[in-house]
């Protein structure tokens, strides 16, 4: 009997917008030592993937590290995959920017280490049946996926070895299928155990070949990794192991296995991921059922391999659909690519806007699972700032610098309704009349920031676990735990802050509520809506005369609302927007009129939510124009009263927001606190700060009230 042929690969990325010290510890712990022990192995053969965020960081900080990695290509020990440059999910992305990233790789790689890559990384194996058409066109003859799609494709584990075919339109592309047993086995159990599954393989199934491939942080980077897998030799163990096996055990890459064997088959896959990733992506409902579901399998001793193909959560785009932010960052993706994609080819380039929007497409903020991911608002941030930079360079070359204001009117997040996009070379504002009138998204563009990026509370499938736990040891034995079977908190009190919104977190939100309303009931979401008027569709005109670029824009909203018996509570508002043609600056007038037959009595709330991105820095602040706040932390909670003007000042980014009420307001405030696992555990993860003006009105029947709020950005 042949040699099995074991083809082993790791993938390493850290996501943009992360840390510099995150980047510095996971190459200390995990980077850096795993290539050193497969130095002292000369004739194991591997590949490896390293994302485009990551390898720019390790030109610039650890050239001496490349260095490494271009001697062992060259020595033919090590295989280099390439794959989108800056870690996007591929099937998300319009067809040109797919395979942009990837030739974008391809010649990274060859100025870089002198190959051309055969292979390609998918990017979380998110897998599309139109993905062979791209990944042919640009250059690449294999890619790497997990078992779990080969099952829903009704293939078999004895079926899971060498390669498979696929195509679409006749675009071939060969696919190498990674064991689910291998993924969960290395590094988490002994090397006879790996061994034992390999043999097996071979002997009994008569395997000519087996791949693993998976996250190079498993090697160090996992929490209480790198303890086994180099302080106890783990790494060292392994690789020893597998070369005393020669006899019948051999590594090759995966481009040596592709040139010398024919394919297993010819397959065509469906659309998925590894199978966590396809739970997680399920609304939380159906999250919940699903759940419940694998539990009474569990209780019923059903054998999991014989309904695993059957068995599957969603898909990646559904993403888009359980998080509204995540929707919203895609599609604002996709408007300042079709700027940049307005440039000529040679200014795309020349003036970074290419770039910056690959950049923008690095895919962990798009989602949450076990990492943090969509939940981290810094890596969302990283986001926004390279897409505003593409807009902002897309925006100078094709409109010029000295432009005033350009109004836009499309369903750009694709929702079913229209949007009002107001820019002007300070600022993009982003108007939903279908959602409360609300403002969507303000961006200042001279700082390339998202001052509207907070993220929703909401609920969770995991909170759960939350709320179920008790007191979790830590397992017993000298061998970590998979990420995915480890549950840990990094604070107490958690159960607490399990608090969900009605609404998504937009700026001039419209509350109508009860005279008895606290800020405890507000922040909580415990408030009785006296009249319905957030998240409520509101009326507007388009106008059909030219937008003068040099004068202010003016959008008029209206809505009335009425109670259970609408002679007695009818309330008629008027909401208008005004837009400065050159600063980043938007007031918004309101006129409240009584329709009723009866008087009445509640509190008008004008509610923004806003983020500095960090709740306890001590350079993001509040300020009042007379001061005397005792904590002015951006994540401090109280009531103002008798305010007319609050500021909001970043020193970090060298900016200050200036919210203005006339007449004064009482001005709630508090703390947007998601919780959310990761990695490390569940945490509370601050999101940006509410901030509501409160004006007490009583109208009696067929008066009305005038009220205005501002908002301005302005360069420290």
């Amino acid at each position: 009997m042949e040699k099995l042929k074991f083809l082993f690969g790791i993938h390493n990325h850290q996501p943009l917008g992360n840390f510099d010290h995150v980047f510095e510890e996971v190459f200390g712990q995990c980077y850096q030592p795993y290539f050193e022990v497969l130095q002292q192995y000369p004739q194991l053969k591997t590949a490896a993937h390293f994302s485009g965020c990551l390898l720019e960081w390790l030109k610039t900080h650890r050239p001496e590290y490349l260095e490494m990695i271009r001697g062992l290509v060259q020595s033919g020990q090590l295989e280099l995959l390439s794959g989108g440059f800056y870690e996007p999910i591929l099937s998300s992305l319009p067809e040109e920017d797919a395979i942009g990233q990837i030739r974008m790789m391809n010649d990274f790689l060859e100025a870089e280490f002198g190959c051309r890559p055969q292979g390609l990384w998918l990017t979380e194996r998110i897998w599309s049946p139109h993905l062979p058409k791209i990944i042919a066109q640009a250059g690449i003859g294999y890619t790497i996926v997990d078992d779990t799609h080969f099952y829903y494709a009704g293939l078999e584990e004895r079926q899971m070895h060498g390669y498979y075919l696929t195509e679409t339109e006749g675009f071939s592309l060969a696919v190498f299928p990674i064991s689910r047993t291998l993924r969960y086995s290395i590094p988490f159990e002994l090397p006879e155990v790996t061994l034992g599954h390999l043999r097996r393989y071979r002997d009994e199934w008569g395997f000519d070949a087996v791949t693993y491939a998976d996250d190079g942080e498993k090697f160090g980077g996992w929490p209480e990794t790198h303890q086994w897998v180099y302080k106890e030799k783990y790494l060292h163990n392994f690789f020893t192991a597998v070369e005393a096996q020669s006899d019948w055990l051999e590594t090759v890459t995966f481009g040596e296995y592709l040139d010398a064997h024919p394919p297993t088959g010819r397959v065509y896959l469906p659309m998925a991921s590894y199978e966590e990733m396809m739970e997680w992506s399920l609304p939380y409902e159906a999250g919940l059922r699903f759940r419940e579901l694998k539990k009474e399998l569990q209780v019923a001793k059903v054998d999991e391999a014989r309904v695993s193909e059957f068995l599957r959560g969603g898909q990646w785009n559904n993403f888009l659909t359980k998080y509204e932010e995540s929707n919203h960052l895609h599609k604002r993706m996709l408007v300042a690519g079709s700027k940049v994609k307005q440039l000529p080819a040679g200014h795309q380039k020349t003036s970074g806007a290419l770039r910056a929007l690959y950049r923008s497409q690095c895919n962990c903020a798009y989602w949450h699972g076990l990492f943090g991911g969509l939940y981290l608002n810094y890596l969302r941030h990283a986001l926004y700032s390279q897409l505003i930079a593409a807009e902002n360079s897309a925006d100078d070359l094709l409109l010029g610098t000295d432009r005033g204001l350009s109004i836009a009117v499309v369903d750009f997040n694709q929702d079913g309704f229209e949007e009002v996009i107001v820019s002007n070379p300070k600022m993009n504002a982003f108007i939903a009349p279908a959602r409360g009138g609300a403002l969507i998204e303000l961006d200042y563009r001279p700082a390339c920031f998202n001052v509207s990026n907070v993220l929703r509370r909401r609920p969770e499938v995991y909170h759960q676990d939350i709320l179920e736990a008790r007191d979790h040891g830590e397992s017993a034995g000298d061998q970590p735990h998979s990420i995915h079977d480890r549950v840990k908190f990094k604070e107490e009190g958690l159960q607490e802050k399990l608090i969900y919104d009605r609404l998504d977190r937009y700026s001039f939100m419209d509350h109508c509520l009860d005279s008895s309303t606290t800020l405890q009931q507000f922040r909580n979401n415990h408030h009785t809506a006296l009249l319905s008027f957030a998240g409520q569709r509101y009326q507007w005109q388009r106008e059909n005369k030219p937008v003068d670029p040099e004068a202010p824009f003016v959008l008029r909203l209206k809505r009335e609302s009425a109670g259970d018996h609408s002679r007695e509570k009818r309330l008629a508002v008027e909401k208008t927007y005004t837009f400065d043609p050159q600063a980043a600056k938007v007031g918004v007038s309101y006129s409240l009129h009584n329709k009723g037959e009866y008087p009445l009595d509640f509190i008008w709330v004008v509610e923004h939510n806003l983020t500095l991105l960090a709740g306890d820095a001590a350079d993001r602040t509040y300020v009042l124009p007379e001061g005397g706040l005792e904590d002015p932390k951006m994540a401090s909670e109280g009531v103002l009263p008798d305010i007319q003007t609050l500021g909001m000042r970043d020193e970090f980014f060298q900016f200050e927001l200036q919210l203005n009420y006339s007449p004064a307001v009482e001005l709630w405030r508090f703390p947007v606190a998601t919780v959310s696992q990761s990695e490390e555990g569940f945490e509370s993860v601050y999101q940006g700060s509410c901030i509501a003006g409160c004006w007490r009105v009583q109208l009696e029947p067929g008066h009305s009230r005038q009220l205005q709020a501002g908002l301005g950005i302005k360069k420290l």
